[in-house]
């Protein structure tokens, strides 16, 4: 092995950053960037200025814990951001103040000095916009519909003393990946006075609210003319994140609200104004033929009042945000193509749209005016921040994670292709030791990604990162199986009510590729995976042998138990069958239907705050390879919930990963591979 190799106390010294913001005239980004203490085990966030041109990055912010959503006022005069803050005057301040318990919106200047918190709501503030006048801040907080905003104080405290602290429940979506949605609040729209500080609730006393699993910024938009608010809705009563929402617009004058696209058979949510209010751009998605259909570009057409997919013949999807071009005749996005994420220009009239820049992967970008400030990491890069414009190309405008990264050898990144199921194009990434010898015997080991339709994209994941395990002396192979997403609908759906099938062929067609190439060792092969890649290496320990050794992370165990997931009515649609009208079907795609035949030692890894994949599926995994005296071993965290988020969790993770991988496999280079013919 290398004498100096990635260790995840590297990982954990690595700046993460994140949500651009762009000054109004294209020459300064305000970046959020996230830096984490292994001793402390926690997280301090602050905003930093950045030159669009280069230059020295300047920190903008320190006091905070979360300083996050940095957004500029349209006159360039103020930042606004998020953030949850101690109170200046100690622990006694805070026990009068029940806001400072939860983020509040603060301005600070660009040129710096001490921010000003400009919100008190004791429900907490996120998601927030400015008005085109730059005198107005709209901010979501999930607030009591039924409590006016002058009670919302005692609401609030009442609640937080409140002994009992049982779940109430009569709708279908009480969880969401790892907090409760029984406490009767719901995302609501409101506006703060810069002057004045005065707050209003714009959706007080109306059955209107936001998609409250997942609120953002994202899910409303202000008009040019600062005269309407635009934003997803779901009108059924029982809400469920599986609903369609229609798009509703609210006359800031008159409180008058009015749905745009009543009767429209899709489901469109993350409005974006054209900046001469022409046009509404929203995602669209046809769910009647497939539930998990590509989101599409949509236009609605305020002066007809008319709705056209304008990216119905683009074979991929469109992701938010949506940000205009300045002269309104284009739209930004980011968007999968093959295992990649670019960033996309759709002028308006177009079929297809232009890539702007190639990922890796493109997470976050905003635009101003004609300039683009944006974030991408690849699979060997941790994020990094780049400026572009047009005719001058992209630069590199910050310097954060350059001295961690100085003197870490990193191994080759390959991009594969090969037959998988029914001999159908697969692609997948091979990542390699930083001291490789093809001369020599490697182990491989499997490291299958979770969706099932997300993918293995070209970038650099903390949670499961490539480098780290081919660090520890493992050939690493990604496989982007069917049902992956960024290769075209078909591919994302064809292991719709079918699943495991497609994917473990593909793995399994990965592994005899790797084994054709001559230095992979065959008696030393291993598998790894999280959420459905948890699923997919249970599945595989039931269905083969070749495998020496598994780690199943959160994995889907049980569909028939997976009920008491937050997401139990989604489910039975991707298996094709509720389990009381169709057991055998359900079964016949069910691990735990299948457990007889296992023998594959296997690490079971798990968190207490899973309501996606609830703990007691990982529980019940450690339990049968225990009852089957299989070797297993059990790590629970109590902390925890669908990813490591603790530094210190995080160490322990990798570390029993790797012990239990060392343990079965066994890493590095082998004896000499044989010569090839």
């Amino acid at each position: 092995m290398a004498k100096k190799r990635l260790t995840v106390e590297d990982l954990w010294k690595i700046d993460r950053v994140a949500q651009p913001a762009l000054s109004p005239d294209g020459a300064q980004a305000c970046v959020s960037v996230t830096s984490f203490d292994m001793e402390e085990n926690k997280a301090r966030a602050s905003l930093w200025l950045l030159s669009a041109f280069g230059g020295e990055p300047r920190r903008l912010t320190s006091a905070g814990e979360k300083d996050g959503e940095p957004q500029w006022s349209p006159d360039g005069r103020w930042i606004a951001f998020v953030a949850k803050r101690p109170p200046a005057g100690g622990a006694q301040d805070g026990d009068k103040d029940p806001a400072l318990d939860e983020a509040q919106v603060y301005l600070i200047a660009p040129d710096g000095g001490e921010a000003r918190r400009l919100t008190s709501m004791p429900t907490g503030c996120f998601g927030i916009r400015w008005f085109p006048d730059s005198r107005r801040i709209a901010f979501i907080s999930r607030v009591w519909p039924d409590t006016r905003l002058a009670k919302l104080a005692k609401r609030y405290r009442d609640h937080k003393d409140d002994k009992v602290k049982a779940h109430v429940a009569e709708h279908s979506a009480y969880r969401w990946w790892d907090h409760w949605l029984t406490d009767g609040r719901v995302a609501h729209v409101l506006t703060v006075d810069l002057d004045s500080g005065k707050v209003r609730d714009l959706f007080e006393g109306t059955r209107y609210e936001l998609v409250d699993a997942d609120a953002s910024a994202f899910y409303y938009d202000i008009a040019p003319d600062g005269q309407e608010l635009a934003f997803a809705f779901d009108p059924a009563e029982d809400k469920r994140f599986d609903h369609d929402t229609e798009m509703v617009a609210l006359d800031l004058r008159s409180g008058k609200f009015r749905s745009l696209t009543r009767g429209s058979k899709l489901s469109l949510d993350h409005p974006s104004y054209s900046p001469d209010g022409r046009y509404l751009a929203m995602l669209a998605q046809d769910r009647r033929k497939s539930p998990i259909a590509l989101h599409r570009l949509a236009l609605y057409d305020r002066r007809r009042e008319r709705l056209d997919v304008a990216s119905s013949g683009w074979d991929r999807s469109v992701h938010a945000p949506l940000r205009w071009d300045a002269a309104g005749k284009a739209i930004f996005y980011a968007g999968e193509n093959d295992a990649r994420q670019h960033l996309y220009r759709w002028t308006l009239g177009s079929r297809r749209p232009d890539i702007v820049v190639q990922g890796g992967i493109v997470s976050d970008f905003d635009v101003s005016g004609d300039s683009v400030v944006f974030v991408r990491n690849t699979m060997s890069t941790p994020p990094q921040v780049f400026s572009f414009a047009a005719g001058a190309g992209e630069r590199r405008i910050d310097r954060f994670n350059d001295e961690v990264m100085r003197g870490i050898p990193l191994g080759e990144v390959r991009e594969i292709h090969f037959e998988g199921f029914n001999r159908e194009k697969v692609q997948a990434w091979a990542i390699y030791p930083p001291d490789f010898d093809p001369k020599r015997k490697w182990p491989l080991l499997h490291n299958i990604h979770g969706g099932p339709h997300g993918i293995w994209g070209d970038n650099f994941h903390f949670r499961w990162n490539n480098h780290l395990f081919a660090a520890m002396g493992y050939v690493v192979v990604c496989v982007n199986y069917h049902g992956s997403s960024s290769f075209g609908e078909r591919f994302m759906q064809s292991i719709e009510h079918e699943l495991g099938r497609r994917e473990l062929a593909d793995v399994e067609a990965a592994t005899d590729f790797m084994l054709k190439q001559g230095y992979i060792d065959r008696e030393r092969l291993a598998a790894g995976g999280g959420s459905y890649g948890g699923y997919m290496v249970a599945w595989m320990n039931a269905l083969t042998k070749r495998y020496k050794a598994f780690v199943c992370h959160a994995g889907c165990f049980d569909w028939v138990s997976m009920f008491s997931g937050d997401a139990w009515y989604w489910f039975p649609k991707e298996l094709g069958a509720w389990y009381w009208d169709d057991m055998k079907k359900v079964e016949g795609q069910n691990p735990r239907a299948k457990m007889k035949a296992i023998t594959t030692p296997t690490l079971v890894i798990h968190g207490a705050l899973d309501y996606r994949v609830p703990g007691d599926q990982g529980l019940q995994y450690y339990n049968t390879l225990k009852a089957k005296e299989v070797p297993a071993r059990l790590v629970f965290f109590p902390d925890e919930n669908h990813w490591i988020l603790k530094p210190q969790n995080s160490r322990l993770w990798y570390r029993e990963f790797e012990a239990w991988l060392k343990r079965y496999v066994g890493p590095g280079a082998g004896k000499r591979a044989a010569k090839r013919r």
